[in-house]
C-alpha cells in the first residue's frame, strides 16, 4: 500500500468561542449527571451505572478543560499584545528623528499610519514597501 502524502497544506485552525464551547459542554455533562442521579437504582438494576459516572467524569474533565482554555486564551491575548507593542515600538524610533529633522516625504509616516489604521498594525509591518522604508529611514541612510 502506498504511503499517504498530503496534496496540499492543511488550512489554518478555526478559532471560535472556545471558552464558551467548553463551558457549555461541561454544564451539559453536569446537568446530565444531576438528571440521572435520582434514577441511580434503575441504572443499577440494569447494570448501567457507568452512564451516571460517565456524565460525572465528563463534568470533571470539563472543569479541567475550562481551566486549560482560559489559560490558553489569556496566553494568546498576551502574545498578541506583546507583538502589537513590539510593532508599535519598532515604528516609533524611525518616525521620531524624521519629525525633528523635518525630512518627511509624501510617502513617509503619514502613509504608514494610514495603512495601520485601515488594516491593523500587523499587516502594515509586513507589507511596507521599499518607498516606505526609504522615507522612514530618511535621506542620511
Amino acid at each position: 500500500m502506498a504511503k499517504w502524502t498530503p496534496k496540499h497544506e492543511a488550512p489554518e485552525p478555526l478559532e471560535g468561542p472556545v471558552v464558551a464551547t467548553i463551558t457549555g459542554g461541561t454544564i451539559l455533562w453536569f446537568v446530565l449527571f444531576l438528571v440521572q442521579v435520582p434514577f441511580y437504582g434503575w441504572f443499577d438494576d440494569r447494570d448501567l451505572t457507568w452512564w451516571v459516572w460517565t456524565c460525572l467524569a465528563g463534568a470533571g474533565l470539563g472543569l479541567i478543560g475550562i481551566w486549560y482554555v482560559r489559560k490558553r486564551d489569556a496566553a494568546i491575548k498576551r502574545h498578541e499584545a506583546a507583538r502589537a507593542a513590539e510593532a508599535g515600538a519598532g515604528a516609533e524610533p524611525a518616525a521620531g528623528p524624521e519629525s525633528a529633522a523635518g525630512t518627511e516625504s509624501a510617502a513617509g509616516p503619514e502613509s504608514a499610519a494610514g495603512t495601520e489604521s485601515a488594516a491593523g498594525p500587523e499587516s502594515a509591518a509586513g507589507t511596507e514597501s521599499a518607498v516606505g522604508r526609504e522615507s522612514a529611514q530618511g535621506p542620511e541612510a
